[in-house]
Parts: C-alpha cells; sequence; structure tokens
C-alpha cells in the first residue's frame, strides 16, 4: 500500500506529554505512522492511501491542539517580517504577563511574610494586587488544563493551574466568609498545627509567586524556540541576491530569483555563484569550502559544475544556469536540515515525564483528603485547609525551576567560556555520548592555506627561492599565491617588483623578477611548457610533501627547477590536547572530511586521531552520522561550514565553531564562540554537569512533596507554612544552580583527569 509523507505544524503544545497524546492519537489512525516533536512543535505522518491530510488534522484538532501544513520557507525578504510574527508574538506575551505578575507579586509575597508590613488592612491590598496574577498571568496554565480537562488528561500545567486556584480561592473564602478580612488580621509562622488552625489565614503570596516562577520557565523556554527555524533562514540567506545575467548580448543585474534555467550570467572575481550551472566561459578558482569541505579552491573551466553561493576566488566565469530555485543544491540542503531537525528523537523532560503520574495522584490525594476529614465529621474548614495544604505543598515551583535555574546560571558561566548551550533539549545527549565526528577544514584546522615547506636544490638558497616566488605569485590571487606571498612577506620583507605577469588558471604563473624568468606551477607544467625538468631530489620532496596531505609547486627561474614551496591548511595549536581529552572523557573521535584521504590521514596522525571518512559531500555526512547511530553509538558532530549542517543537525549532539558559518550554528544544539577545539570538551563537561544538576533539583524537588505531602493530609501543616516551605524548596534549587558557576574549563587549567571524574562516570552509567 502506498503512502504519503507530510509534516504538519502542531500548535498549543505545553510539555512534551502533550506530543505524546498528540503522537498516540493519530497512531490510532488505521495505517497512519507518526512521530510528533515536542521541540520543533512538528508531526511527521506517513498516511495510508484513503486517508487525507484533513484526516490528520481533524484528529489533532480533536485531540484539543491546532494543525496545519507549514508555511513555505522563509525568504530574505521575509526574514524581517519572520522576527516580527510567528513564535515572538508568544514570546512577548509570555514577557509581558512575567514583568507585570512579578511587580505585582513582590509586595504581596514581601506583605505576606514580614508581619512589621501587616498593616490595617493590608490583606485587601494584596488581593487586589494578586487577583491579576493568579486569574490573567496564570492564564495559560488555566487554559491548558481546561483543555486535558476536557480530554480526560493531566498535565503539569493542571497542578499549576489547580494549586493556584486552590490558594486562590480559600483565600477569598477566609477573606468573605471567614475571619481573614477582618481589620488587623496577621498572620505568623508555625511549622505544625493544630488541624483546621489556619482557616481564617490566605494564601495569596502562594498563588502568586508560583505563577511568576513558572512563567519564568515558560518564557525562557518559549524565547529558545523562536531560533527553530533559523538553520533554514540561514542556509536560504547565503544565496547570491543579484546576478548579471546576459540577455540580448548585453548584461543586466536582475534579482537572482527571477534567474530561469538556460540563461547566462557573469560571475566576476569575489562574486557568489548565483545559482547552480555550469561554466561555458572563462576559468577560475572557485572556493566552494562552505559547501564541500575542500579546502582549496576548486579549479573550474568550460564544461564544469558550479554551485550556486559558492565564491568566485580568480577570474570571470560565464556560466549557463542549469537549476533554480528550489532545486538547486543549497534549497535541497535546507530541506535536508529541515527533515533532520524535525526527525531527532522527541526529547522529554524529566519534570513532564514524572507529571504524567505525579499530577494525577496529587489531585487524588487532595480530594481523598477532603473526603476523609469530612467523613471522620471534621468541619469543612478542617477537610478543606488540609486539601488545600496538600495541593499547595504539591504545587511544582521548585519542579517549575529545577530546568531553568540550572540552563540560566549553566550557560551564563558557558558564555563566559565561549560556550553557548541552546537549551534543556540538549543536555540528556550529552550524557549518553560516546563518539564525537570532527570536520577537519576549520575545526581540527585553521581553513586557511599557509606555507609550511620551502625546500631549496643542493645549490640553492632557501630564501632565495621563496623570495622569487613570493615576487612571481604576487600578481596572483589564488589562494595558494596568496598564502606564499604572506609568508616572503613576513620573512623577508619587501619583495621586489614584477616586470611582467601571466597566469595559467590551475597550474602555474610565470613572471619576470629582477630580470629573472621566473616559473611557478606545477612540475608536469614546467615540463610540458617550459622543457625544464625537475631534479630527483626536488620530485621526492615534492612526493614526499603531497604525501603529508600538503599543496607542493616548483619554483624554477632562467630554466632550472630550483626548490619546491609547500602549502597546506594548518592544524590548529590546540586540537592535538582536545582530541587526548576528548579520549579521557570517554569519547571516540573520527575525522570526517570532504578532502582527500592523504590530507585526512595527516590530519589524523597529527592530532591522534584513528578512524577517518574522507572524501565525503555533504549529504554524505549525515550518512556517516547515521551509519554510527545504527551501530549503537551515541553521536556528537563538531563542524563549522554549512556542509556540515545537515550532520549537525542529524547528530546527537550538534556542536558548531562559532566562527564558521550562520547555517552549521543555528543547525546545532551548541554553539563555540571560540575557534579553540579544546572549548567542545569544556562544552561536553559543562552539559553533563548542567544536566545533574538538574537532575539533583528536580530529585529533591520530588523528595521534599513526598515528605511533606503526608503531613498536609493529616492537617498538621499550615497551608501558609506549606507556601513558605514550598519557596524554601525554590531557594534550594536555585542554591544548588548557583553552584555552577564555579564550573571550571580544561582552558582554565583544570587538569582534565581530575576534571571530568564526573563526566565520565556519567557516559559508563548512562544507557
Amino acid at each position: 500500500m502506498s503512502t504519503q509523507q507530510v509534516e504538519l505544524d502542531v500548535g498549543g503544545m505545553t510539555c512534551a506529554s502533550c506530543a505524546a497524546r498528540i503522537e498516540k492519537k493519530l497512531n490510532r489512525m488505521p495505517g497512519v505512522e507518526a512521530t510528533v516533536n515536542y521541540a520543533t512543535e512538528r508531526a511527521s505522518i506517513a498516511l495510508p492511501e484513503g486517508t487525507s491530510v484533513d484526516d490528520a488534522i481533524a484528529t489533532i484538532e480533536a485531540t484539543g491542539y491546532t494543525a496545519e501544513l507549514p508555511a513555505p520557507p522563509p525568504t530574505s525578504d521575509d526574514t524581517e517580517a519572520g522576527e516580527r510574527d510567528g513564535m515572538s508574538a508568544e514570546v512577548a506575551s509570555l514577557r509581558r504577563r512575567l514583568i507585570v505578575s512579578t511587580a505585582l507579586t513582590v509586595p504581596v509575597v514581601a506583605m505576606s511574610m514580614i508581619p512589621v508590613l501587616q498593616f490595617t488592612n493590608w490583606q485587601w491590598l494584596a488581593l487586589t494586587l494578586a487577583a491579576p496574577v493568579a486569574v490573567w498571568g496564570a492564564w495559560p496554565f488555566h487554559r491548558a488544563a481546561w483543555v486535558n480537562l476536557r480530554h480526560g488528561a493531566a498535565t503539569m500545567d493542571t497542578l499549576i493551574s489547580v494549586g493556584v486556584l486552590a490558594a486562590f480561592g480559600w483565600s477569598l473564602y477566609a477573606l468573605f466568609f471567614g475571619m481573614a478580612g477582618m481589620p488587623g488580621m496577621t498572620m505568623s509562622f508555625a511549622l505544625f498545627t493544630a488541624p483546621g488552625q489556619g482557616a481564617d489565614e490566605i494564601y495569596l503570596e502562594v498563588a502568586a509567586a508560583v505563577t511568576v516562577f513558572i512563567l519564568a520557565g515558560r518564557y525562557f523556554e518559549a524565547r529558545a524556540k523562536t531560533r527553530s527555524s533559523a538553520a533554514i533562514t540561514a542556509l536560504l540567506e547565503m544565496g547570491a541576491k543579484e546576478a548579471s545575467v546576459i540577455r540580448d548580448g548585453a548584461e543586466a543585474r536582475v534579482p537572482a530569483s527571477t534567474l530561469a534555467v538556460g540563461d547566462l550570467f557573469v560571475v566576476r572575481p569575489g562574486e557568489k555563484v548565483a545559482t547552480d550551472g555550469i561554466v561555458v566561459e572563462g576559468s577560475s578558482a572557485v572556493d566552494a569550502s562552505m559547501l564541500t569541505g575542500e579546502s582549496v579552491p576548486v579549479e573550474v573551466g568550460p564544461g564544469d559544475d558550479v554551485i550556486g553561493a559558492t565564491m568566485n576566488a580568480g577570474g570571470r566565469l560565464v556560466v549557463c544556469a542549469t537549476r533554480v530555485g528550489a532545486d538547486t543544491e543549497l534549497a535541497v540542503m535546507a530541506r535536508l536540515v529541515e527533515q533532520a531537525q524535525t526527525g531527532k528523537a522527541e526529547v522529554q523532560r524529566l519534570a513532564d515525564r514524572v507529571s504524567a503520574v505525579f499530577v494525577p495522584i496529587v489531585i487524588a490525594l487532595a480530594l481523598g483528603t477532603l473526603v476523609v476529614w469530612l467523613l471522620i465529621g471534621a468541619g469543612p474548614e478542617v477537610a478543606f485547609t488540609a486539601a488545600v495544604a496538600t495541593l499547595i505543598i504539591a504545587c511544582p515551583c521548585a519542579l517549575g525551576l529545577a530546568t531553568p535555574t540550572a540552563l540560566l546560571v549553566g550557560t551564563g558561566r558557558g558564555a563566559q567560556l565561549g560556550i553557548l548551550i541552546k537549551g534543556p533539549q540538549i543536555l540528556e545527549s550529552t550524557r549518553r555520548v560516546d563518539t564525537i565526528l570532527l570536520d577537519k577544514t576549520g575545526t581540527v584546522t585553521t581553513g586557511r592555506m599557509s606555507l609550511t615547506d620551502v625546500v631549496a636544490a643542493d645549490t640553492e638558497d632557501e630564501a632565495e627561492v621563496l623570495r622569487l616566488a613570493g615576487a612571481a605569485e604576487a600578481g596572483s590571487e589564488h589562494p595558494i599565491a596568496a598564502a606564499i606571498v604572506a609568508e616572503a612577506r613576513t620573512r623577508l620583507g619587501e619583495l621586489p617588483r614584477l616586470e611582467s605577469f601571466a597566469s595559467a588558471q590551475g597550474v602555474g604563473v610565470q613572471a619576470v623578477v629582477d630580470r629573472h624568468l621566473v616559473v611557478v606551477g606545477r612540475p608536469g607544467w614546467l615540463t610540458s611548457n617550459w622543457g625544464i625538468t625537475v631534479p630527483e631530489d626536488l620530485a621526492a620532496a615534492s612526493d614526499e610533501l603531497e604525501g603529508l596531505g600538503r599543496t607542493a609547486v616548483t619554483v624554477a627561474w632562467d630554466g632550472r627547477a630550483r626548490g619546491v614551496v609547500a602549502v597546506s591548511d594548518t592544524v590548529k595549536s590546540t586540537s592535538a590536547e582536545a582530541v587526548a581529552q576528548m579520549k579521557r572523557l570517554g569519547l571516540t573521535p573520527v575525522l570526517v572530511t570532504g578532502d582527500n584521504p592523504r590530507a585526512a590521514r595527516a590530519v589524523a596522525a597529527e592530532v591522534g586521531i584513528d578512524e577517518i571518512h574522507a572524501e565525503v559531500l555533504p549529504a554524505e555526512k549525515a550518512n556517516v552520522v547515521s551509519e554510527l547511530r545504527a551501530g549503537g553509538r551515541v553521536v556528537a558532530m563538531v563542524g563549522d561550514g554549512v556542509n556540515d549542517a545537515v550532520a549537525l543537525a542529524t547528530a546527537d549532539l550538534g556542536i558548531a565553531m562559532g566562527t564558521g558559518t550562520d547555517v552549521a550554528i543555528e543547525a546545532s544544539d551548541l554553539t563555540l564562540v571560540r575557534s579553540d577545539l579544546i572549548a567542545v570538551v569544556d562544552a561536553i563537561r559543562l552539559s553533563r554537569r548542567t544536566l545533574a544538576t538538574i537532575k539533583g533539583n528536580l530529585f529533591w524537588a520530588f523528595a521534599y512533596n513526598v515528605a511533606a505531602i503526608p503531613v498536609a493530609m493529616l492537617g498538621m501543616l499550615n497551608p501558609l507554612v506549606a507556601g513558605a516551605a514550598m519557596a524554601l524548596s525554590s531557594v534550594f534549587v536555585v542554591s544548588n544552580s548557583l553552584r555552577l558557576r564555579s564550573f571550571r574549563g580544561a582552558s582554565d587549567g583544570v587538569p582534565a583527569a581530575k576534571a571530568t571524574a564526573v563526566e565520565r562516570e556519567t557516559v559508563r552509567l548512562s544507557p
């Protein structure tokens, strides 16, 4: 039976259990296979023949959520509008609720907790300030709880809503029907109390404080999610905006989006190729490193393919467009990134996973407490006091703080170390990662060509070889020439002026320098064009350098080969130490690159990597990740270019070098602002430490609930004290999170063997 694969944007989800409920409903449809990703708010559905997209949308809406087909990927013209709309509207709403609620809550909490501030009739001012917070500020939780109730489900929103409304409702009862509204009313603390003693006290500070704390957590979560489509936008932004098209024999500048298949367009040096095509005139070096990973620009001429968004580093090209719009390699890569992000395994927060059981149990216990006290003959005040205390003591203030506070402190410390952690959903991956893929160009290496070797013939001087080679190459725009010239000027100072210059694209240059005819290029070109025989010692040196993954050119003047110079994309000074520290963390480093095997092996040997994948195309990098994952490994990917974006999104953990492209950064889970590869080690360790802190916070928050709930059910816990205890649990969670500020990275001088003991244990215990 044929199936139709569709993607739907799902709205209204507030926690991972929402995604699980939608997925369960969709999979109950005959023949339907669906996965719902809470992080990306998207459902991926395989519909059998006879089942329409409208049927799937109807099922999701019947579950209490919204669904629609995704909007087309944003164009560059839509980018600014996209920043104002969509998820940013939700962030703005939460921010507004948080600011207003915080301003109203602070005086309520102060008056409730500090007796000296309890002036005559203070309780009515507290009600005036707390009412908007409990109703309007907490409205997102009330709305979600109502939707869940209609469908017979309970989430953390349910407990938040019930706790806030119970505290607020009982306060109204005590103010209007009890003695709490009398002038001169004060509240005092008592850890344990006789049943019913707190019936005439109000708990407005509890209702307001819970709302503010949970709103803060939701705000930071929603703000992080606004970047979910940024990778796609960044990809599309990399393309050329305009093209010089040839029509009716004349050039005209037109928007690149208007190009059609078969159009001829001109690409001048320093310009981006407007769209995929075939070169019909001219030759040049095209820098395709951001798409292919090749450190050396690719020489192209008539008949060669070029890819849109690559940079022309040499001469003038005339290109015939072969693919435009959604068919270009750049657009295809954007779709791959989107699919990879959507296909990530859903990550559920620990609090949400436990809430599926915890929330219904707490509500049942509160109702049971109410019923039991009424059945044994206690008055309604005693029964309601015990029930409200049970709800309040269980209200998940500390649970709501567990993740955001640890994440905020951890990310703040990470920023000081050059590490950006995008959100709590990626921390689980760092705990389980056992394999780390390292892109070569720009990640392990500098990504810039530089001179590595100068070899002179027996009768020649190295300085003279470099001087004349640098002077001759000064007339070329090629990156290899630029590396030779830069090093020659650094070592020797001012170079002699050229008397004449000519370039043979892709093979070498010729120039007259100090009345010498200097030729620099490939040995075969020197022999075939100039009749220059390369001596065996220089030929052997050239082969040896090529074997090390370097690009070697022969230097000759006055009809004789005089030396060899070699350039290479050099390894970063800290890469070898970083690889060693990764191994101490229990990680297996793997080098993956679009470069040739010899260059890959040379770099791998230099930094201590044993496993290599060379000549890997962009889509194949994601395949390497998938193959490793299929073999049972949990994979992290480190990269910096567009060619790494799909692999970064496919991996269990994507780590982007901040010196790389915006696409790689947006497709990743962790971003390294520093170009130092040791920051990868710090990123893994900090992420694991942050996750451990979150889990510790959640454990103590739940332990506090479990220990205190029986006391509240027995009617021995004043609801006001319950609120204070809840606040103390929050203080503990915050204090525990603040310990992350003392985290020190490997670059701070902490021996890795000592600093990573906890992280290694985390890997060992991981499933």
